[in-house]
């Protein structure tokens, strides 16, 4: 509004908070009413036997919503708006139990929150092979667990439980992984010794060189653990994820002190049974090959007169068997599809062993 002089009238603070007030309520009718046709999904997937977590569905949502909105609402935050939404609508339908590397404030932590939102259950576990355990044979309906760093290579511990658990692969999540110094102390100088996980300490070894030389580092198991020791102490810090220091209440002395700012980790949401959603545009497959020249070249040359993409090949030692070898691969393509039926077929006549760990969709928000 403009006053006589053309002027442009700053509204009444008392006005604004009232129209603020009015759209809230407003707001929290149609979140309610979200919220009624979600439990009529809940039930629709009960009495049919459906997943609550279709992760491809929800990224759909996401990118309409997003592509919807005129602004000025940001689009990363209308994202993280409706992820919540959305993890409300899940519990709503049934809770899932989450279960993760441990304990609470781990990058595996912030990864399945930022994923699978506050309303999920998330559940602690102390070992990559007791999520895997959990999923495959104790009943919980997801995990999630860390694939590879784009710094330090893939995690070849849980290649070898893809080969001991049955559990497919449902979604995969990119996670920036970015680490601050954090602190009860005030100023950076008053630091006497740093605590984390070994990771952290190597990933941030440059910057430790810089700006504390003589302070002493001392490695935990978890940067959570680290934070722990941390909280109770004047003069330590810690190096980790920044909302660390929301949940200790400490200070932010440093951000992204890594050496390398380009560092992300993949991770994998598994479950124990396949996905059943319509679309799905990746697949990650594991197999073994006949002890014969030219076994993996045939294996290419198939996909590659096929046109599928192979993002992501890795050799493991197969266990139990000296020499023998188990192969780790990711193909742009929904293998399990009918489209690919006769060259999922030809593929498993050239292995001696072939399993699809999971066929999923792509993440679009990635690095």
């Amino acid at each position: 509004m403009a006053d006589k002089n053309g002027q442009t009238e700053t509204p009444d603070l008392g006005e604004l908070r009232d129209r603020i007030d009015d759209l809230d309520k407003r707001i929290v009718g149609l979140l309610n009413q979200r919220a009624e046709v979600s439990l009529g999904v809940g039930r629709y997937k009960a009495a049919h036997h459906e997943p609550i977590f279709m992760p491809f569905r929800e990224q759909e949502v996401l990118n309409k919503i997003a592509a919807s909105s005129p602004g000025p609402l940001p689009d990363k935050h209308l994202r993280t708006i409706y992820r919540e939404i959305m993890s409300s609508s899940r519990h709503l339908q049934r809770p899932e139990r989450v279960v993760y590397l441990g304990p609470e404030g781990t990058f595996s932590y912030f990864a399945a929150i930022e994923h699978m939102g506050g309303a999920a259950e998330l559940t602690p576990k102390s070992n990559f092979e007791e999520i895997f355990r959990a999923v495959a044979e104790e009943g919980a309906e997801l995990g999630v667990i860390p694939l590879e760093n784009s710094i330090e290579g893939t995690v070849g511990q849980v290649v070898d439980l893809f080969m001991k658990y049955t559990v497919h692969i449902q979604a995969e999540v990119f996670s920036r992984i970015s680490h601050c110094l954090i602190s009860n102390a005030e100023r950076i100088e008053d630091v006497e010794v740093i605590y984390s996980h070994p990771q952290p300490l190597g990933q941030c070894r440059q910057w430790l060189r810089t700006h504390l030389p003589d302070v002493p580092t001392i490695a935990a198991e978890s940067t959570a653990e680290a934070a722990d020791i941390v909280a109770g102490k004047k003069a330590a810090a810690v190096i980790g994820h920044v909302r660390l220091a929301d949940m200790h209440s400490m200070n932010v002395l440093a951000q992204s002190i890594e050496d390398l700012p380009d560092n992300w980790t993949r991770f994998f949401i598994i479950g124990a049974s396949p996905s059943r959603e319509d679309r799905r545009d990746k697949t990650t497959i594991l197999f073994t090959l006949p002890d014969r020249p030219g076994s993996l070249a045939r294996v290419l040359t198939t996909l590659a007169h096929q046109s599928i993409n192979l993002t992501k090949l890795e050799s493991r030692p197969f266990r139990g068997e000296k020499w023998k070898y188990v192969f780790f691969a990711d193909l742009e393509c929904d293998l399990g599809g009918d489209k690919y039926e006769d060259v999922l077929e030809d593929i498993r006549d050239q292995c001696h062993t072939l399993r699809v760990l999971g066929t999923y969709p792509t993440q679009e928000e990635r690095p």
